[in-house]
């Protein structure tokens, strides 16, 4: 390995642990699944004796101790009409701040304004690995690009993106993909998980489930940020299919973004409640889990950790069949076309099912993704086991 640390040094870090330094933009203080990655990421990497390091943009600079570790924001400017998102924009700044921190090794999750880091780890000779949260070609596709022209783009984006960094971490084989179509061979998978424990079919409540749905009305839930990508407007589509057929359905909406009212708009006389994010992470749980189906209509998703979240609570899922989903869901749930009647034909399969049967099935899927699979993942990309051969191609 071209510039690598020596023996020593190395067997030194094993012994103290790794200072892993994580970069991310696009988390903004309503953010679902990203946030939700990199909290229990860093957990894991600290329960496994490294010293995680998490840069993100905030409205000014803070540097504190958490659970996930260190947690430093750098002042970013807002992006407008992203409902709150912020970017790390200055380039020198934070080259400034990754010289200080002397990473073991740095984890990128932004695949755009961040993938200039890639170069400066190469100059630093820190391994560095880029985490794949979405398929280029699929959120292009969502902004209105042409199949071909989002293909183009996606893949000289991805052929940078692979010949910069020293490896790129995919959640699924539909996010690794785009990666193989254009013969990128530093691809590793490592898969995202769920809290089995925080997420239960204990918090069922059906106090919670009366204040939303009548007894004999079908509750469905969509966990979703509310921006073009996500295609939140498919859940309305459906319920609207539903109520057409005669089905007594109701549907509550938790998360906020752009989008969100042109979609109240859009809502008025449906049965719809729009919750905005929700901050406490029990009343999200037992809100999945009082539901009797959850709807995740994003395309270009590459794993889906709300859906994933609403099956450990023992609520089956309807996901699009564009997106990486029905790996995750498997036979435990129903994948659809993106249009409203698709999913209300996926939503009417799954209620035909027993109750019993299909929110046990949720469940039992939902346990072939724990967090420390996932962080295990990880850190196996970084090569960050102890006893681990030395990381190669840095350089």
């Amino acid at each position: 390995m071209n510039g690598a640390p020596s023996g020593a040094a190395r067997n030194d870090a094993a012994r103290s642990g790794l200072r892993i330094v994580r970069l991310a933009n696009f988390v903004a203080p309503a953010s679902g699944g990203l946030r939700t990655a990199l909290r229990e990421l860093g957990r894991g990497y600290r329960a496994a004796g490294h010293h995680p390091v998490l840069v993100v943009p905030g409205e000014r600079y803070t540097d504190r101790e958490t659970e996930q570790g260190r947690v430093l924001t750098l002042p970013g400017p807002l992006l407008p009409g992203t409902g709150g998102y912020r970017v790390l924009m200055d380039k020198r700044r934070v080259a400034s701040l990754l010289e200080s921190l002397r990473p073991d090794r740095l984890e990128v999750s932004d695949r755009t304004t961040l993938r200039w880091t890639g170069a400066w780890a190469r100059r630093a000779r820190v391994p560095a690995v880029m985490v794949s949260h979405e398929t280029a070609d699929g959120v292009l596709r969502t902004w209105g690009l042409s199949e071909p022209m989002a293909r183009r783009a996606a893949d000289a984006l991805n052929v940078r993106t692979a010949h910069t960094y020293a490896r790129v971490v995919c959640t699924t084989e539909f996010a690794e993909r785009e990666f193989v179509r254009i013969g990128a061979r530093n691809v590793v998978r490592a898969p995202l998980g769920v809290d089995l424990v925080g997420r239960h079919p204990s918090l069922r409540d059906p106090g919670l489930r009366e204040r939303h749905a009548r007894v004999d009305d079908v509750l469905l839930v969509m966990c979703s940020r509310l921006s073009v990508e996500k295609r939140p407007g498919t859940a309305l589509d459906a319920l609207e299919a539903l109520l057409r057929r005669g089905r007594r359905a109701v549907l509550v909406v938790a998360g906020d973004g752009p989008l969100r009212a042109r979609l109240e708009q859009r809502a008025r006389g449906l049965p719809v409640t729009f919750l905005g994010h929700v901050a406490d992470r029990h009343l999200l749980g037992a809100l999945q889990a009082s539901a009797d189906v959850c709807l995740a209509p994003g395309p270009a998703e590459t794993f889906g950790l709300a859906a994933l979240e609403a099956m450990a609570c023992g609520t089956p899922v309807v996901a699009s069949s564009s997106s990486a989903l029905p790996e995750v869901v498997g036979s435990a749930g129903a994948t659809a076309a993106d249009s409203g009647t698709s999913f209300a034909d996926a939503v009417e399969s799954l209620l035909d099912r027993p109750e019993r049967e299909r929110r046990d099935a949720a469940r039992a899927r939902a346990e072939c993704f724990g967090w420390q699979t996932a962080v295990d993942a990880f850190l196996a990309a970084h090569d960050a086991h102890a006893g681990r051969p030395a990381w190669e191609g840095v350089g």
